[in-house]
Order: structure tokens, then sequence, then C-alpha cells
């Protein structure tokens, strides 16, 4: 069982502290996978930590978060080598792929020189629902604001465009990014961007954005789109998610 449409889950969110383990996944992750329409039967759930460079101890959490939320956790590993024989093929057999925040700009370059850019793709059209957080989220875009050359941010122009809008993350912890998003709208770097404080979520159907949720109370989601010579913000308010297991 598969989403009935491509859907995608970008988040500046999924993850938080659990009782006995390090890293639990929050109610982000749990709506990805409600939204895939897995149903009797343990949710298949990928997690890409290309980002992080594939780092074990991070892959391990991830393991033990999953065996907690109940699902059959695959771990995508491309460093050194692909972990998996058939990339594609397990891909496409996931309900849920999950990517890992981290630097946008090595996961891009990595995942390019694998081919992951039109796999992804293929399973985005399959039904599939792909999500992550921050660089996990940005990847599916036009682009938007990353750290990853630096300590200050500039912009990332050529992420994999499946959704043709801009990106910004961690809106509302990180005060540079607003006035960046802005000035990238403002000049037309970035096309109209959505943006999400930390906890929030937005749910692509296709290419529209059909909703927006959040496992944070008070936490918004933001669209910035060009409007004359400057830039118009309008804050969306979200749905907030049941905690997991509620």
């Amino acid at each position: 069982m598969t989403a009935t449409e491509p859907t995608i889950v970008a988040t500046s969110g999924g993850h938080r502290r659990g009782d006995r383990i390090w890293v639990g996944f929050h109610s982000l992750v749990h709506h990805a996978v409600e939204l895939s329409g897995v149903n009797g039967r343990r949710p298949k759930v990928m997690y890409v930590g290309t980002a992080i460079g594939d780092a074990e101890h991070m892959t391990a959490r991830m393991g033990e978060a999953a065996r907690v939320a109940g699902f059959d956790l695959t771990p995508l590993q491309l460093f050194p080598m692909p972990n998996i024989e058939d990339v594609e093929g397990a891909v496409l057999d996931q309900d849920v792929v999950w990517v890992m925040g981290g630097s946008v700009a090595n996961l891009l370059a990595v995942w390019r020189v694998h081919g992951l850019d039109s796999v992804f793709r293929r399973a985005w059209e399959a039904g599939v629902v792909l999500s992550g957080v921050s660089a996990g989220s940005i990847c599916w875009f036009q682009g938007g604001t990353t750290d990853s050359f630096g300590p200050r941010l500039r912009p990332v122009t050529d992420a994999l465009a499946y959704l043709p809008y801009g990106n910004g993350v961690h809106y509302d912890s990180d005060a540079a990014r607003r006035p960046l998003v802005h000035d990238l709208v403002a000049d037309g770097t970035l096309p109209e961007t959505h943006c999400t404080d930390d906890g929030v979520g937005l749910v692509y159907h296709g290419t529209k954005l059909t909703e927006v949720v959040s496992e944070v109370p008070g936490k918004g989601a933001y669209i910035v789109r060009r409007e004359g010579d400057g830039v118009v913000e309008d804050r969306v308010e979200p749905r907030l998610l049941p905690e997991p297991g509620a």
C-alpha cells in the first residue's frame, strides 16, 4: 500500500527525546506514515543519513526510534559505498523515506553521483511518501537557505525541484533565516518560498500545499512571495497533531 498520489512531508521537526532512548520519532514522522496509507502490517520506513555522512551513531539511534515506534527501518547508506545492491528496488519497496538534516549541498552532490535524484522522483510518483527534516526538507524544493558552506547562511538553488518553491527551515530558531529568505525572494533568487518554524511540517499532494501540521503548539508556517520590489509574508496556522500513541 502506498499513498494514492505523490506526497511530500517537508519539516523542521520529527524528532524528540525518548523516554528510554536518545531520539524518538515525533508526530511529524508518524503523520508521514499515516499519509502512506499503510494498514495491517508494520510500516516500512527508509532512513537516509547522507547529509550527516551516514553517521553510524545516528543510524543506530534511528533504528531504536523505529523499534519503539513499531516501524521496520531500512537505512540507506552511501558511504563508503551503497549498502544495498538494488537501491531503486529498496526505495520503491518503502512506505516512507525519512531524510535526516545536515549539509544539503553535500547531500545533493552525493545523491546525484549515485542517481538518487532520479530514483526518489520515481518513488515519489509511485506513491512512496518522501519526507525529512531541515536538509531533508530543502532537498525536495528548488532551494533554500543553508549553512552547508560555512556558518554564514547562503542560498542553495540547485535542489531537486520536485516542488516549484523555495523552502525555509528553522524559521523561528535561527534569526538569520527570515531576512535572507526575504532578500532571496525579493531579488528573484528564490521563487515563492514556504517556511517552517521548528516542529512544523508542510504536506504536499503533487505540487500543491494541502496541509500545514505541527507537533509543537504555537508554531507557524509562512509563505513568502515577491510583490513589487519587496516581499509579502503570510503566516499559516498549522493543525496540531496528536502525540504518538495518543
